[in-house]
């Protein structure tokens, strides 16, 4: 077997293999490993990201460094910070023996609704393409590959593995293409991930247009390509487009498949060659990369890493309104003010949204602990920061994960898992405890978990646990308040849970389908029950995964389970009103969470869930100063805008979201981020709207009707104002722009703008410069303007700098569907050099350029 510190000499391996181990090649070895050739080729490690590296397991992972989602990474409009984060998942990569990260997602935020916006680093394609190649270069730096994913359209989650996405190609060009090509050019991912959707009716995974004519001969693309998970729908179709490699193992559609394919000459020897080849290709990186196979994963926990999170947390905190000049609080050791820390987002870390994007964060960081840390830190008393949960908005309750340990010893915290592979009596999960008659027999296998939450798609033994299994989970727990308690269950199959041999909950027989386990989980059941503080309960929950499998299980698992627990609040609402009427500042935290932002589904409004919008109208009317923050990975409505004069948006923060955001609230950081997403009054004004997700026109197909108008492009042309524009966020500075200089005329040349930016406040700070580009003179409808290039620039209070940007013609043209390229065409251009999208507040700067031939082009 070669090492990682041997050379791999892709010629003279694929030379060596038979027929048969280079089809074994095309399909992974289960979840996150390509197959091995037993003394000839290595198997490679991949994993998820985008904002962390999970490793190996769903279940009892290795702990990891959770990083901003990738909407806050694109708020910072930061391309060195998204390489120094690439770095440090490199790192994280290596840690794990991760040869292959399953990120950067690049595609295109059509609607605030989709399950997995968060995911995505922007609206516009430009901000997503440089955001995303800074990110690959950091992290390829390291000799992890990256996977730019999902290629290409894949906007939502409705019906994904099915939906046509049905775009023109201009559209698909100037918009969901874009990026891709942008991150090509300059970073050369050395994967890529096909994306589950149909587009303009062809899965994209066999799609030879999209697969060979674009992506591999007229961008040159040499990486190698692999399916989404279970997205991959064809045998020698997709060979043929140009999909290396089938994810995950084993194999559905290739394998004998294949053979098959091979004898019927669908297919030739040099076509699994060819695609072989590649596979090969990503291995050699692996080996070259110094990475050992195979080897045991690590925890990356240290002070450079927390500081980065912690500043990567704050970096993309945008300042939406400072209108009463609240921001920056001020503690000192002399002057500690009296704080409420309100609201349902407020005690629970929210890191990062749900699905393959979620991790197991080494350590989290809530935004009340945080704001005590500061105020500690500034030598203030933490003691005058109180908390009140106002509203319960989350759909599922939290995890019971605080208040568990092993029933072994009541002392480590977490659970027992115990799998049998027959019913280990007649009635396992009946709702009748007493059904259960003597002792059990020895379980298959056991084992510990510090959750309460558990998706057994790995982890377990798969030499000693069937796939269809009982499982018995047991945990001690301990209440830290006397009162009513709420406990809840959700399972992948059928079960019961007891509390002191008592049945709580059942889900034995009616267990309606939810939207939990990637949808194929149960709804969520809940119990109330009076708990003393401090007693110990034992918790029993028994299931039985065979109704999960039933329900068609796209891959393979022993099912799941989730308990979770909260102290029931009689009066939240006023008790949460009384603390803010009698604290000097109110911090109140409100948003979604990573129930209701989450691959598998897409939301179905744009509303705050349960009562919020009442909340934050009471705790506004019970205390003027009152700051709100609202956490989400996209937007949200706020029919409360016009009375909140303080407004932050914190995105999903990863591990030190808590800290980072204080820093904001307190001044230890200036804020500079800038929203990467346009913000609507209502979904209504949304471009997408109403050809998205369960409102397509047609069956089985979702409609582009805005074509190349998404997102600002959109609001612009139809003169619909936003609630908050694209590339808005205020400082606790100010900053002013002067001096542009633009050339009268260009060729086919580049062309070099300059301009200043004076900090004429009192606070150092950061400023992004925003460089749009008009069409005058076109010949086909253009937005009114577009990003074409940005900058961070850096200035000490009262400090002026001098900024140059260099455009290319490329940056002028759009795509001419008839003639099949780009094309910039004779005529003026305005370059516009703006603090935002939005020119109606001024500030900005125009100046004019005559391109003096029209100009075609092609490629990257």
């Amino acid at each position: 077997m070669v090492n990682s510190t041997e050379s791999f000499d892709v010629d003279k391996v694929l030379a060596s293999l038979s027929l048969k181990d280079k089809v074994t090649l095309l399909a992974g070895k289960g979840w996150w490993f390509t197959e091995p050739i037993e003394g000839k080729v290595p198997s490679a490690k991949m994993s998820d990201g985008p904002n962390g590296v999970r490793g190996e397991q769903f279940f009892n992972g290795t702990p990891s460094s959770c990083f901003p989602s990738s909407t806050g990474l694109g708020s910072t409009f930061d391309v060195e910070l998204a390489a120094e984060i690439g770095k440090a998942l490199g790192n994280e990569s290596r840690a794990k023996g991760v040869h292959v990260l399953l990120a950067p997602t690049v595609n295109t935020q059509r609607s605030p609704l989709g399950g997995r916006g968060f995911e995505s680093f922007s609206e516009d394609p430009l901000l997503n393409g440089k955001i995303a190649a800074s990110y690959i270069n950091g992290l390829q730096s390291k000799g992890v590959a990256a996977t730019i994913k999902h290629f290409v359209a894949n906007d939502q989650e409705f019906e994904r593995f099915s939906i046509s996405s049905e775009v023109s190609e201009r559209a698909l060009r100037e918009i969901y293409l874009k990026p891709f090509q942008i991150a090509i050019k300059e970073s050369n991912p050395w994967a890529l991930m096909t994306s589950y959707n149909r587009v303009n009716g062809l899965h994209a995974s066999e799609n030879p247009w999209l697969l060979q004519d674009i992506l591999r001969k007229e961008w040159g693309y040499t990486g190698t390509l692999m399916s989404d998970w279970i997205g991959t729908y064809s045998t020698a179709e997709a060979i043929k487009a140009g999909l290396d490699i089938e994810m995950p193992g084993p194999s559905v559609v290739r394998g004998p498949a294949l053979i098959r394919a091979l004898q019927s000459e669908k297919l030739f020897p040099e076509d699994i060659d060819t695609r072989a080849r590649k596979v090969l290709e990503l291995v050699k990186h692996a080996t070259e990369s110094g990475i050992p196979f195979n080897q045991p994963e690590e925890v990356l926990d240290n002070a450079e890493v927390r500081k980065l999170l912690r500043l990567a947390s704050a970096s993309s905190v945008v300042l939406l309104k400072n209108n009463a000049s609240l921001l920056p609080l001020q503690v000192s050791a002399s002057n500690t003010p009296s704080i409420a820390i309100i609201g349902p987002n407020a005690k629970q870390a929210q890191v990062s949204g749900g699905g393959s994007a979620a991790l197991r964060p080494t350590y989290t960081v809530s935004p009340l602990e945080g704001v005590r840390n500061v105020v500690k830190e500034l030598g203030g008393d933490p003691g005058k920061v109180q908390y009140s949960m106002g509203s319960m908005t989350q759909k599922y309750l939290p995890l019971a994960d605080p208040y568990i340990t092993l029933p072994s010893d009541g002392k480590t915290s977490g659970g027992k898992f115990e799998f049998w592979n027959e019913s280990p009596t007649q009635a396992f999960i009946a709702a009748d405890n007493s059904a259960l008659d003597g002792k059990l027999p020895e379980p298959a296998w056991s084992t510990t978990s510090s959750s309460a939450y558990a998706f057994l798609a790995d982890g377990v033994d798969e030499t000693k646990v069937n796939d269809v299994c009982w499982l018995r989970y047991t945990t001690t727990f301990v209440p830290d308040e006397d009162g009513t308690w709420e406990f809840a269950l959700c399972i992948a199959g059928r079960g019961t849970l007891f509390v002191d041999g008592n049945l709580a909950i059942d889900l034995s027989t009616d267990a309606p389908l939810g939207d939990t386990f990637f949808g194929l989980g149960t709804i969520e059941k809940r119990e109330s029950l009076a708990l003393m503080a401090g007693q110990q309960y034992q918790i029993e929950i028994r299931t039985f995964n065979g109704e999960f499998m039933n329900r068609g299980a796209p891959f393979k698992t022993r099912g799941g389970l989730r308990f979770g627990a909260m102290k029931f609040t009689e009066k939240p609402l006023e008790e949460a009103k009384a603390l803010a009427a009698k604290s000097d500042i109110v911090i109140l935290v409100v948003g979604l969470n990573h129930d209701y932002e989450s691959e598998g589904f897409d939301r179905e409004h744009m509303r705050l869930p349960g009562n919020t919008d009442q909340l934050v109208n009471e705790i506004l009317a019970a205390n003027s100063k009152t700051i709100v923050v609202n956490q989400s990975g996209t937007p949200v409505e706020m029919p409360w805008i016009n009375d909140a004069k303080t407004l932050l948006h914190a995105f999903y923060g990863g591990n030190d979201v808590g800290n980072g955001l204080a820093d904001v609230i307190f001044g230890n950081v200036n804020p500079s981020a800038k929203l990467p997403l346009s913000w609507p009054k209502r979904l209504e004004d949304n471009p997408s709207w109403p050809s998205y997700g369960i409102r397509n026109e047609e069956r089985g197909k979702v409609l582009y009707n805005e074509g190349i108008f998404v997102g600002y492009r959109g609001y612009e042309i139809k003169k619909v104002e936003p609630l908050f524009p694209f590339g808005y966020g205020l400082s606790y500075t100010t900053f002013k722009y002067a001096d542009l200089k633009v050339p009268k005329e260009t060729g086919d040349d580049s062309l070099t703008i300059t301009f200043t930016v004076e900090n004429t406040g009192k606070v150092d700070g950061k400023e992004t410069a925003q460089v749009y580009v008009k069409d005058n003179d076109a010949s086909l409808p253009r937005p009114v303007k577009e990003l074409k290039a940005f900058t961070k620039v850096t200035l000490k209070a009262g400090e002026k700098q001098s900024v140059s940007v260099t455009l290319n013609v490329t940056d002028l043209g759009f795509w001419d569907s008839r003639k099949g390229t780009w094309v910039a065409e004779e005529g003026t251009f305005d370059v516009i050099v703006a603090p935002s999208s939005d020119l109606s507040a001024g500030g900005h700067l125009t100046g004019t350029v005559k391109l003096t031939k029209t100009v075609t082009y092609n490629g990257l």
